[in-house]
């Protein structure tokens, strides 16, 4: 039982607990204790010491742009001025507050903010969809387009739209990547010849991509009703990120055991049987290692392209906040931060899940 429950944990990523099951069932208590102390405790603890130390900071710099706003106005307006400025600071009242560092509990007030924000208008929406849906289906039989929700999308929402077109970009890449990865890597003329290529483009910045997509999408549809903005956002995410997984596949099939090749032959393999059951099977951990990247890349990207480009979506919401600068501002743009940073490790973590589910050789990183 024991040792089914270490498989499991162990196949979904959680492999930290494993000493402290052994400790539970009493297996080398001693060992096990150092263990937990190591994997559980020790991460568990510098939480707490990285929450205290971004308290005190936060406490340090309003108290640096407090006193530099009293003085401002003592030398500007006088002292009585001053005071009063003072006095409001000190009552708590928002609109005269230091626009600095806020502190975990504005944070997360802010976090709860937006998640009421979310629910109000998760309810506009679902009494939008019950109003005109009557209407809706009228249209409909008439050949008219429907009538829809055109109010401004929750933080909730916009985390779904960056995940689907994450999501789509990183489907674009692995559909180009792979396919041009194989053949460059079964012949090393190819691998020479568009070397050149590839160390060009690699490096390109997202801002060029996207303008060199914003462009010949805006030509191609210029008569069409689609979401421009979603395709522009996708193809530049997937033409930024894929290099990695390019890279990385020409790379694990060039370096194929010639063992296997020579195996393929004797058994007088087609091409296409010789590439899916020889080659991609043992190319398959590198193209992973490559896809991993290519994820993580595409994240990044991601919020960047959607700040440049306005189109929904985390990057557009940080943006949206920085402009505002409201007093809950800056709490609001810390917690998209943390979002951004736990999706982009719940995906590599989907991505490592996937890889040991269908690869040979395990990876742990």
């Amino acid at each position: 039982m024991k040792d089914s429950i270490i498989r499991v944990i162990k196949f979904i990523g959680l492999g930290f607990l494993e000493p402290l099951i052994r400790l539970i069932n009493k297996e080398e208590p001693k060992k096990n204790i150092k263990e937990v102390f190591r994997k559980i405790v020790a991460p568990i603890a510098s939480v707490f010491i990285f929450v205290g130390l971004w308290q005190l900071g936060s406490t340090a710099l309003y108290n640096i742009e407090a006193d530099y706003k009293i003085e401002a106005t003592l030398k500007s307006q006088g002292e009585a001025e001053a005071q009063k400025v003072k006095e409001c600071m000190e009552s708590g009242d928002p609109s005269c507050q230091p626009n600095t560092l806020p502190s975990p509990a504005q944070v997360y007030a802010s976090y709860l903010t937006l998640l009421k924000d979310h629910k109000t208008i998760a309810a506009d929406k679902k009494a939008f969809k019950e109003k005109t849906f009557e209407l809706n289906k009228k249209r409909v039989k008439q050949g008219k387009s429907i009538i829809t929700y055109t109010g401004r999308p929750s933080f909730v929402d916009q985390i779904k739209t960056s995940l689907k077109t994450v999501f789509a970009g990183f489907l674009l890449a692995l559909f180009i990547a792979v396919p041009i990865g194989i053949v460059i890597g079964l012949s090393s003329t190819l691998r020479g010849s568009i070397n050149w290529v590839i160390q060009i483009l690699k490096p390109v910045s997202p801002v060029v991509w996207l303008l060199l997509v914003f462009m010949i999408v805006k030509t191609l549809t210029k008569n069409s009703e689609g979401d421009s903005a979603f395709i522009i956002s996708f193809i530049s995410v997937g033409l930024c990120s894929m290099w990695a997984t390019l890279v990385n596949t020409a790379m694990g099939v060039a370096s194929v055991n010639t063992d296997y090749i020579n195996v393929a032959k004797i058994l007088r393999l087609r091409p296409m049987q010789k590439i899916f059951k020889v080659i991609l099977p043992a190319s398959l951990p590198l193209i992973f290692t490559g896809l991993r990247i290519t994820l993580s890349v595409a994240w990044m990207v991601l919020i960047a392209i959607e700040l440049l480009a306005q189109s929904p979506g985390l990057g557009s919401f940080v943006w949206e906040e920085f402009q505002n600068g409201a007093m809950d501002s800056n709490s609001k743009i810390i917690v998209a931060m943390f979002i951004i940073g736990m999706i982009g490790f719940a995906l590599d973590r989907i991505m490592l899940f996937i890889q040991n589910l269908i690869s040979f050789e395990k990876e742990t990183i």
